[in-house]
């Protein structure tokens, strides 16, 4: 490697460049050309210099939230931090530096928190918005649910206790009524899936591209997995749901062999009661459907590349990984819901291009580190994360393949 060049005319005081055997390193100064703690600040760029222009300290302390590109490895992965909490004003910011697009040089901000929808996002803001407005309350549902166990043993118990078998039958009835509220709301969330799909991916614009010019769209993507991986873990851990839906299933099948028909029947009835029993039965029924809804809209899109999908999905999970192993970020999260968002965003975009791309997400050739993001999983309390390893372990497709490493698959035992 050469001494340090000047760059082109024009270039701001303080910077220059070395030429190495990967093409040029780009140096910058921080502090009115002077250099910051006597270091250089340097990105790997290939076979292009893009300068970093001179910042004042109070500049960059004004910024807010940064961004900061680590120089490791770029070729693998983009690594920065995103400050998902605090509220300066520039707000939540998301540098992106693709490393399949470092000739072009993208750069762009996706804002978590603050983002708004442009003119051109509005029609498809509102309609997602609509569907995430009612997510939080679905969750609280399905975090208070209590089941009625008690009342379903005791008919159980006694079989020819009339009383006992209305009994059952009353408290579980509005139970299921609620079940199948849950139920439709997947059905909602599926359609807000394919618009945002649709929208992010879209021509004339390449998936980063659509990612820098619809943020609130990119958010709202987020919100949606967000969601989804929460659901999952409530559901998992409550066999509540199961046995009330079980027990009302065969109720109403003694119901129709008796010739008997029950008032409730009208609201659930057979045929809505066998789609609800295929959803519940999923062990992560609300990401089997996103699963499944952008597996359908790929194979649906034939002109549409497939990695169109399948590049923004790895993004946002190389995002959320560098956050989660880095302590030096880590530590600036103040609130640990923060940790469970990026936490349970990339598992569901992991999933999510385990389904939709040829040969999934646990491949050597796969954009995503999956031994990263496991290892980041299993550095947390498990009562955080297990039911997000058991999503990686249940309902990716290719995990069993030939082609996931052996390593890959002890870290999932």
């Amino acid at each position: 490697m050469t001494a340090r060049e000047p760059l082109a005319r024009g270039s701001p005081p303080g910077v220059g460049r070395l030429r190495g055997a990967r093409g040029w390193m780009a140096l910058g100064q921080v502090g009115g050309g002077a250099p910051c703690s006597g270091r250089w600040h340097a990105v790997a760029l290939s076979a292009c210099a893009v300068p970093f222009c001179s910042f004042s300290r109070s500049g960059l302390l004004a910024m807010g939230n940064l961004i900061k590109v680590l120089g490791k490895d770029l070729e693998n992965c983009p690594h920065f931090f995103l400050d998902f909490e605090s509220k300066c004003h520039m707000g939540n910011l998301l540098k992106v530096l693709t490393y399949n697009d470092l000739e072009q040089g993208p750069n762009f901000f996706l804002d978590f928190e603050h983002a708004q929808p442009t003119e051109a996002e509005t029609a498809v803001w509102n309609q997602v918005n609509a569907v995430l407005e009612e997510a939080q309350t679905i969750l609280a549902e399905l975090q208070s649910y209590t089941g009625a166990g008690l009342e379903i043993r005791e008919a159980i118990q006694n079989p020819n206790d009339l009383q006992l078998q209305e009994k059952a039958w009353n408290a579980v009835c509005p139970l299921v009524a609620k079940l199948k509220r849950f139920y439709e709301f997947s059905l909602r969330l599926e359609n807000a899936l394919r618009s945002l799909l649709e929208a992010l991916t879209s021509p004339p614009y390449a998936p980063t591209q659509h990612l820098e010019r619809e943020q609130a769209l990119a958010k709202q993507f987020a919100e949606i997995l967000h969601f989804t991986l929460s659901f999952d873990e409530f559901k998992m851990t409550n066999p509540a749901i199961q046995n009330d839906f079980s027990y009302y299933r065969r109720t109403l099948s003694r119901n129709r062999i008796n010739n008997l028909q029950l008032e409730a029947e009208s609201d659930v009835n057979n045929e809505m009661a066998n789609r609800m029993s295929l959803f519940y039965a999923e062990a992560t029924p609300m990401l089997k459907t996103l699963s499944n809804a952008t597996t359908k809209f790929v194979s649906e899109n034939k002109t549409l590349p497939i990695e169109d999908t399948t590049d923004c999905l790895s993004t946002m999970a190389c995002v959320c990984r560098v956050m989660l192993e880095t302590p030096e970020y880590r530590s600036r999260f103040t609130n640990t819901e923060t940790l469970l968002f990026c936490m349970r965003v990339m598992v569901g975009v992991i999933i999510l291009y385990d389904h939709v791309h040829p040969v999934g997400a646990f491949a050597k050739t796969s954009k995503i580190d999956m031994k990263g993001c496991i290892k980041v999983l299993k550095d947390q309390p498990s009562t955080s994360t297990e039911g997000l390893l058991n999503a990686l372990r249940y309902t990716t497709r290719h995990l069993n393949d030939d082609t996931t490493s052996k390593q890959i698959r002890a870290l999932l035992q």
